[in-house]
């Protein structure tokens, strides 16, 4: 199927607004052909385009990542694709800790997740600057501390029921 969408057409099928393809025209992202009267015509490799930059916005690139990307050209293409990939492992194994953290807020006997005592041993850790992030489960600091979290497995288990 050959398409020559006019930019309206282009942004409703990607759900966009169109000042977006204008946007990604003026960076270089796109070059849509026009018609006689200048109009902007989309054609499928347009449109390929369009959800490839689409796509990888949704994964987090910049558009500057997304034109070297989309540039046969670019001899950083592989270096900015790796640096992406690790930059997607961070925030997953970061999802992954807020994962874990609403977890352990469902599975906690405060209501309030600032008044966990696992919970505030991390964050006055962090506060007090001593400390990291790390994960509810990891011991706090301060073993004088009892966990209240119900089903919690291990040291201070006995002491939470």
């Amino acid at each position: 199927m050959k398409s020559s969408l006019p930019i309206g057409d282009a942004a409703a099928r990607f759900s966009l607004p169109t000042h977006v393809l204008r946007h990604w025209e003026d960076v270089g992202l796109l070059r849509p052909e026009r018609d006689g009267g200048g109009r902007r015509r989309f054609g499928d490799d347009d449109l390929v385009r369009i959800g490839v930059i689409v796509r990888s916005k949704n994964a987090g690139m910049s558009l500057e990542q997304i034109g070297v990307l989309l540039d046969e050209q670019a001899p950083e293409r592989h270096r900015v694709l790796e640096e992406h990939l690790a930059d997607l492992k961070r925030r997953m194994a970061d999802m992954e800790r807020s994962r874990r953290m609403t977890e352990h807020a469902l599975r906690c006997r405060s209501h309030d997740i600032t008044t966990c005592p696992r919970f505030r041993a991390i964050m006055d850790e962090v506060v007090a600057g001593t400390g990291r992030w790390r994960e509810a489960d990891e011991p706090p600091v301060d073993s004088a501390r009892v966990s209240t979290d119900r089903g919690v497995q291990g040291r201070g288990a006995a002491s939470a029921r």
